[in-house]
């Protein structure tokens, strides 16, 4: 990696999917009967297929998601500085997510799509126990070009951050594969976070090779993505395969807590306790917001994952993907405000 010719100005920038979650509430039985695999994500392929589902659905609540945007949202709300680039389409649903990013202080100039597909929308299905089934049409998300990409703005991210569930369609995945090349030319660490088991199932063979070859810095998986990427039952085995592929591995395991391996060292965290699980959309979202915000910070990996921690659960606490709580004065209250 060559030597940046200018010190960053902001702390993140990612690349991931500009969608809208509609969240609604649904019991078990529900989620059989649409044949749908409980706490996964599936793609729906048509705005037919999307009508057809939400007509089925409760009442729902709208807000702005996708995996790298919630985020970049969670690190501002954290205090850090961050951008996003994403494909929305000239419609009602973009210029809410438009709205609803800028809002939380995050730069997002990546410029509207004419015509058809419509921007993305995430229909979530949340049960009883927290557990959020998710049903993606990805619309105008999945046409990023590489020509949209703003250069200036992802050289002036300390982090580059992408998210596995846009390595899907081809174009914007030579989108992040520019981006890659972007960031590192300029000296600036990529981190990858990789999103759900079907991305893996799909592009495992891309993901291995870009470990393979020194392209990740920071690798974030939960224990069944780490699983799978590593192709083994077997928890220890994959933690040695995977992290001696990259210099910094992050794996969160729910209840379990999450750990990193990296720098020579491994930390481990417990899970930060909550009263009651009511909706694990965007868990991991804002644990990775956490944690690159404590490195954004300079600070140690037990540190970064308590925060991660932190955020996480606070999001766990209540339905949709975005704080709604002060992120900045919580993790002051629980760790000190030399931390925060």
């Amino acid at each position: 990696m060559t030597a940046p010719s200018t010190d960053p100005t902001l702390d993140v920038v990612a690349i991931g999917n500009a969608i809208v979650d509609v969240l609604a509430h649904a019991d078990d039985a529900f989620i059989t009967a649409e044949g749908m695999t409980k706490g996964s994500m599936q793609l729906m392929f048509s705005p037919a297929e999307a009508d057809a589902l939400y007509a089925k659905m409760g009442p729902g609540t709208e807000a702005s998601g996708g995996s790298a945007a919630n985020t970049v949202a969670g690190i501002a709300a954290l205090g850090g500085k961050t951008g996003f680039i994403g494909q929305v389409a000239k419609d009602q649903l973009g210029e809410v997510f438009a709205h609803d990013i800028r809002a939380t202080g995050v730069v997002f100039d990546t410029a509207a799509r004419e015509g058809d597909p419509s921007t993305a929308r995430c229909l979530i299905l949340v049960t009883p126990d927290g557990q959020r089934t998710m049903n993606t049409f990805l619309g105008a998300s999945q046409f990023l070009p590489a020509h949209a990409l703003d250069r200036g703005l992802i050289e002036s991210g300390a982090i580059l951050y992408l998210e596995g569930y846009l390595w899907d369609p081809e174009e914007p995945r030579a989108a992040m594969r520019a981006a890659i090349d972007f960031a590192r030319a300029a000296g600036r660490k990529v981190a990858f976070t990789l999103s759900d088991v079907f991305c893996i199932s799909r592009h495992g063979d891309d993901f291995r090779q870009l470990l393979a070859d020194g392209l990740v810095d920071i690798l974030f998986a939960n224990e069944n993505e780490l699983l799978a990427l590593a192709e083994t039952e077997d928890f220890q085995e994959a933690l040695t395969r995977v992290s001696s592929s990259v210099p910094l591995l992050v794996v969160t395991r729910s209840e379990q807590g999450a750990l990193a391996i990296g720098r020579g060292e491994t930390a481990t965290v417990a899970a930060e306790p909550i009263e009651r699980v009511v909706d694990t959309t965007g868990a991991g979202d804002l644990f990775a917001a956490g944690f690159l915000h404590g490195q954004a910070q300079g600070l140690g990996l037990m540190a970064s994952l308590r925060i991660g921690a932190i955020c996480a659960a606070e999001i766990i606490s209540h339905v949709g993907a975005r704080p709604m709580v002060d992120l900045k004065a919580l993790v002051a209250e629980k760790l000190g405000a030399a931390v925060a």
